[in-house]
């Protein structure tokens, strides 16, 4: 089987690395969008998750003209009605760091004993047709009172997992594969992999070959 080039419209090298981890046995190349030149921006303006991942895979896949992965993936907080939800990753701004969001959230979170969260991932793989593949899955948690680990990224520090008695910054990448909402879904995209390269061949365009008449110039 011929190798496919995907893109994984992301610059966050730590959903990268976990996708790249998941699929390294199969005949894949994943880019990300530092791989290529300027692009524009992607307004993530949907009002679900999966409405954000088929909106940044089907503009990455058309802007770039091979198939596109993207995820939406972000934490619901039962005490705060369900955010950061699709907010999280620009929860207080766009300018604040990993650490001052988990600050922001522990701070919003002082008053209500509840501490109940989820984080919610959905996953959608376009191509340039505008047909899309989608995967979601949910991994339930609780918000600590304090940040724990070192590992991970967004609000892994916070986010225990009580079957492992960890947060996701304290797990092994393997661990979190496992477990967690993005690992589970990517998961169930691993085990239909063969059949989702099969699926990309048959909907990617055919462009037809144009052969000069007379008369042509270079």
């Amino acid at each position: 089987m011929n190798t496919q080039t995907i893109v994984v419209a992301t610059r966050n090298i730590g959903k990268l690395k976990e996708i790249r981890s998941l699929l390294k046995d199969f005949p894949v190349i994943l880019k990300s969008l530092d791989d290529f030149g300027p692009i524009p921006e992607i307004e993530e303006d949907g009002e679900t998750f999966d409405e954000n991942a088929y909106k940044k895979a089907s503009f990455t896949s058309r802007i770039l003209g091979i198939p596109a992965i993207a995820d939406d993936s972000g934490l619901v907080v039962r005490a705060l009605n369900g955010e950061p939800g699709v907010h999280s990753a620009r929860y207080g701004g766009d300018n604040l760091t990993d650490m001052d969001r988990c600050s922001l959230l522990l701070k919003n979170m002082n008053q209500h004993a509840e501490r109940q969260a989820a984080f919610e991932c959905v996953i959608s793989i376009a191509v340039p047709t505008g047909a899309a593949l989608t995967y979601e899955a949910r991994c339930e948690g609780v918000i600590q009172d304090h940040p724990k680990g070192e590992n991970g990224f967004g609000y892994d520090p916070v986010f225990y997992f009580p079957p492992l008695e960890k947060t996701f910054a304290e797990m092994s990448l393997d661990e979190k594969n496992r477990i967690s909402h993005r690992g589970k879904a990517l998961l169930e995209i691993k085990n239909d992999f063969d059949k989702i390269l099969i699926w990309i061949r048959h909907q990617m365009p055919i462009f037809d070959r144009v052969t000069c008449q007379e008369g042509c110039h270079d």
